[in-house]
């Protein structure tokens, strides 16, 4: 991103809106959505830097703008919080015009009530009482804002969205929060609530990030690490597709349509999770677009009305494969199916998505669950033995969803054919195995070095165990942590040789547990009893333990390896 198109400032509450700037909402921004639980924390970590000994500031985190002008802010990521600090700022208010109304002060009060009104939430009309904000809603919370909240008015309960009674009883919650402070503080009334809006505003401070259009926004979304600024950019697209449809013409059932066709979607996925349904989607039917250029590219596309609507169209069609794709246990799909779809999951791999979507669109269903299994195998080889930088493989999915697509490739053998340069030959992956360490400590890798353990044990006995079954545990025969009885192995090779998949098996939990870190003596009279035909094979054929014992076995499960995972039309 040019240095000239963002800037970044830290900025106090007091800077970032008790300077004369006006904010806005984009109209069609998701709607205020904080409730008690978020007013709660908020609220404690104002008190933290309330109290004497208390913290000297709090920091509220991003705030992405964009602005031509530097002078009128559309707020693209923040508006919660901005929302919820504004309504704190009319929450004093109201104290203040309690004390006015009761005689307290009142001359005083009210010349404090209109500074903090015109410099924190802005100029009010005096004939009509219409507020010129310094703060603007969005399209569904607006009026309700303005109409009602900012000139302190009565609050009207009934006939009103959900967001907007959210409002309301933010700005009820902290009245009464506001009330209770004022109770426990000492001095004169009015003074003390004005002296909280000025310890707020100079002790909660924003990043601010100004941007020159939505484009540079999406990009600083997709740097960023914070939970929620995905979310944000999902917000964003839509913001643009709403804007598409919104260029001078009165179409607000469409505008409504699209609203409840694309929350509909965000519900079902999750926010955080559309991001990269729309990559998937997106490099399902078209040329390949990184992630970070994908704005960029559906800007420069989806440019029409009908545009909008047809890649509405094509996201719901896509939506209910994604989703079982990623939570394949919720899916009506067959069990062969499920899962593939399951091992790709434990796999942690995404790249074979975008490929899925399109043959399910396409494909019978011999030869999706075909594709399937082969996207297992690739994954196996390709991903989790060997390792390979994944660029070239995403490139070459693409590819053959993009033909899918275009109807040039109708069938499996077709997409086998244009998958054979990320399909690592017999050789590659046999001599990779046969060198494959996992360190079973991550989670995912236990999952996985199960899932390659009870494959092994199925294609030597035929017995078919769940790798996600708890009766029974990863035994590493060198043990993790050795002790008496393992001298034979130093320090270095211990390090080098315990997660070597050549040193686990399976074993039954309860003796797992009690072989502990025992010497392999005795774990090989265990051994040899156990349920697992491979754990039995390992100790009838491995009298001693060695590193050469270990490399000989693990060469072994390398060649069953090489058979299990295999594409016969490609090897």
């Amino acid at each position: 991103m040019a240095a000239t198109n963002f800037k970044t400032e830290n900025n106090t509450f007091r800077k970032l809106i008790g300077n004369g700037l006006t904010y806005r909402i984009p109209r069609f921004q998701r709607d205020y959505s904080w409730t008690d639980d978020e007013w709660e924390d908020l609220w404690a970590d104002l008190m933290g830097t309330l109290q004497p000994e208390g913290e000297s500031a709090h920091y509220m985190g991003y705030l992405v703008l964009q602005s031509s002008d530097d002078k009128t802010f559309e707020v693209i990521d923040g508006q919660q919080r901005l929302t919820t600090v504004s309504i704190i700022v009319l929450a004093v208010l109201k104290n203040l015009q309690r004390l006015i109304d009761s005689g307290n002060d009142s001359e005083a009060n009210k010349r404090r009530m209109e500074q903090i009104r015109q410099t924190y939430v802005g100029y009010l009309d005096p004939v009509t009482l219409v507020a010129r904000a310094r703060l603007t809603l969005n399209r569904n919370n607006n009026s309700y804002f303005q109409d009602y909240l900012v000139p302190l008015g009565h609050l009207p309960q009934r006939g009103f969205r959900a967001s907007e009674h959210l409002l309301r009883k933010a700005f009820e919650w902290f009245d009464r929060r506001v009330a209770e402070y004022l109770k426990k503080s000492t001095g004169t009334e009015g003074m003390r609530l004005a002296q909280f809006v000025e310890d707020m505003s100079d002790r909660l401070f924003f990043t601010m990030i100004t941007v020159t259009d939505e484009l540079n926004a999406y990009k600083v979304f997709e740097t960023l690490n914070a939970r929620g600024v995905r979310l944000s950019a999902t917000d964003l697209l839509k913001n643009y597709l709403f804007s598409v449809l919104d260029r001078g013409r009165d179409i607000d059932h469409e505008l409504r349509n699209l609203e409840e066709r694309w929350e509909a979607m965000v519900g079902r996925l999750g926010a955080e999770s559309f991001p990269d349904f729309l990559r998937a989607h997106w490099n399902s039917r078209r040329p390949f677009a990184r992630q970070a250029e994908l704005f960029k590219t559906i800007r420069s596309q989806v440019n029409s009305r009908e545009a909008v609507f047809q890649l509405l169209r094509e996201l719901e069609q896509d939506l209910d494969t994604y989703l079982a794709l990623s939570s394949p246990e919720a899916s009506d799909w067959p069990q062969d199916i499920k899962g593939f779809a399951s091992t790709l999951r434990t796999f942690n791999v995404r790249q074979p998505l975008p490929l899925l979507l399109a043959a399910r669109r396409t494909f019978d269903a011999p030869d999706f669950s075909g594709l399937m299994r082969a996207c297992v195998v690739i994954s196996m080889r390709f991903n989790v033995i060997c390792s390979y930088g994944t660029a070239e493989q995403e490139r070459t999915y693409n590819a053959v969803a993009e033909r899918i697509a275009r109807g040039e490739i109708k069938n499996l053998g077709s997409a086998l054919a244009v998958m054979q340069g990320v399909y690592p030959n017999d050789a590659a992956f046999r001599a990779a195995f046969a060198e494959k360490a996992i360190r079973t400590t991550q989670s995912r890798n236990n999952r996985v070095v199960r899932f390659i353990l009870c494959a092994l044990e199925k294609h030597l006995s035929d017995a078919d165990y769940s790798f996600t079954s708890d009766s029974f545990n990863i035994e590493h025969v060198l043990p993790q942590n050795p002790q008496a009885g393992w001298e034979t192995f130093s320090d270095e090779e211990a390090d080098a040789l315990t997660y070597r998949l050549g040193n686990m098996t399976l074993m039954q939990a309860g003796q797992n547990k009690n072989l502990g870190n025992a010497a392999y003596e005795d774990k090989r009279a265990v051994f040899q009893q156990s349920g697992f035909a491979i754990t039995r094979k390992l100790a009838t054929e491995h009298a001693e333990w060695t590193p050469e014992r270990i490399a000989a076995h693990q060469n072994w499960m390398a060649a069953q390896a090489t058979a299990i995972w295999r594409i016969a039309q490609i090897g």
